[in-house]
Formats: C-alpha cells, structure tokens, sequence
C-alpha cells in the first residue's frame, strides 16, 4: 500500500476481540501485528485495555520494528459514566498517555463503551467534559487525540441529533473526531455528506462495511460507498490514517482472513479506482 497517497492505512484489533468478547485472542497482539503487516497495511491500533505483555513500550516497539509497521493510534475505550473520570479511569487514561510518549505522531482514540441510553442528556454532556479533560492532558504531552462515536443501540452517540450534541461540544484545540463510517450508515445517517459536515474536525478516520442485516460487513461487501468516500479524503489531501475496522461476521470465525482480505480488497480494488 505504497502508492502516491496523503493518507495511510492500517487496521485496528477489535476483528480479533470480537470472538468470546476478548476472550478467544487474549494475548496475541504479536500475532496480530504479524497479520496487519503480512496484509499490507503500514499501522496498527491496538485496544489499550487489550495488549497483553505489549502494553510494555520496549517490547511493542521492537514488535513493530521487526514487522516494519507503526502505532498508528491507540483506542481507549471506557465506560465514563460518572460526571468526571474515576480514579481507576484516570490512572488508565494517564497510563495510555503514557505510552503514547514513546510513539510521537500517534493518536490517542478514545471511545466510550456503550451501556445504555438513559439519561441521555446529561450522559452526553458528562461524556463531552471527560473526553475533553483526557484529550487536554494527552495534548499538553504533545499526543494528537480524536474522539469515536459508535452504534449499538446502547450507544449515547449513534444518531444524527446524537453527533450534533457531541460533535459540537468537543474542545477542537485538542481533540478532533474520527469518523467510523460503518457506525454512521447504522446510525441512519449517510457517512460522506456527514464527513463533509464536519471535515474540519477530521484528524482520524475508522473504514468497515455495512449492510444492516443486521449490521456490519466485510470489506466492499456491504453498502457502504467506500470509493467515494476515499476519493473525497484524497481530493481533500487527507494526510492522517484511514484504520479497518472490519466487524464483518467473518471475523468471529476468521480474523485473519479477515484482515488479510482487507488488505488485498484496498490494495486490488479500491486504490486503481481512485482518481
């Protein structure tokens, strides 16, 4: 995937947590950067909570170095509940900061772990003043930071009012917003014209496929136009990481192909038919 672009891509970790909820690939982050660079891609963004003894910064950098791919980002995904962080949130959030010192240019991503959508308002408030406050720490350290909504239907950030509300409170001097396209189509929203609508927030991007039955599909087989979405990044000059992200079902059985088949899919089908 070395071809005349300003974005890069790389592949995240959740394809591998999504069998038994972690469970099933608990430990093997070394395999899966094996994986992510056999595929093609040239950056990898592991699950902080989820990285075994490469969670050691001597260790996960001598793996990446071996296999001659970056940490392209970090996500950080809690629950954040509460109207600030917990201690144990903080200390987690500052320990991922932490790491991200020793990996300049990569994004802290941080995510919320959906558990329901009661007390919608003042959750989407509290949820905006955290990622906020952790965004500011992690910028004073010189880490770049990028907030990403989701989808399930226990998600306080899923819908089209949802993204308007927390889109428009983030701090833009220290975190910007990764659109994931997949969890926007399953939030009835098209994800090109809501990309268009707050491209200056942009600084990080999540690639999977959908099709709603119910949801997520592998890569270029679902509905989601990723071409034109990855034509608009390059017309744009786009210069931070596209990330896959497959939760195709595929995954529950076979993350490796499906990441190996991501791979192929962008190098083979979707770059020779960008402009």
């Amino acid at each position: 995937m070395k071809a005349k672009l300003p974005f890069r891509f790389g592949s995240e970790v959740y394809t591998w947590f999504m069998s038994g909820n972690g469970q099933t690939h608990q430990g093997r982050l070394g395999h899966m950067i094996e994986v992510i660079a056999k595929a093609g891609f040239t950056g990898i963004q592991p699950i902080f909570t989820w990285m075994g003894d490469l969670v050691d910064a001597d260790r996960l950098e001598a793996k990446l170095k071996e296999q001659g791919i970056e940490l392209a980002a970090l996500a950080l995904a809690l629950e954040w509940n509460g109207t600030e962080e917990s201690e144990n949130e903080k200390q987690i959030a500052d320990n991922a900061i932490a790491l991200l010192e020793r990996f300049p240019g990569a994004v802290l991503n941080t995510v919320q772990i959906p558990t329901g959508r009661h007390d919608l308002e003042n959750r989407q408030r509290n949820l905006v003043n955290i990622v906020n406050t952790v965004s500011k720490r992690a910028a004073d350290k010189g880490i770049p930071c990028s907030f990403h909504p989701n989808s399930p239907h226990s998600s306080i950030i899923r819908t089209e009012s949802d993204y308007k509300v927390v889109l428009e409170s983030l701090d833009s001097t220290v975190t910007g917003w990764t659109p994931d396209v997949g969890h926007i189509i399953n939030g009835d929203m098209n994800p090109l014209e809501k990309m268009k609508e707050y491209a200056s927030l942009i600084n990080h991007v999540h690639y999977k496929d959908w099709n709603g039955e119910p949801e997520f599909a592998l890569m270029g087989k679902g509905k989601v136009d990723l071409l034109s979405i990855t034509q608009w990044l390059k017309d744009i000059n786009y210069k931070g990481w596209i990330i896959c992200e497959d939760e195709g079902e595929e995954a529950l059985e076979d993350p490796d192909f499906v990441t190996l088949h991501d791979g192929n899919w962008i190098l083979n089908d979707l770059i020779p038919n960008l402009k």
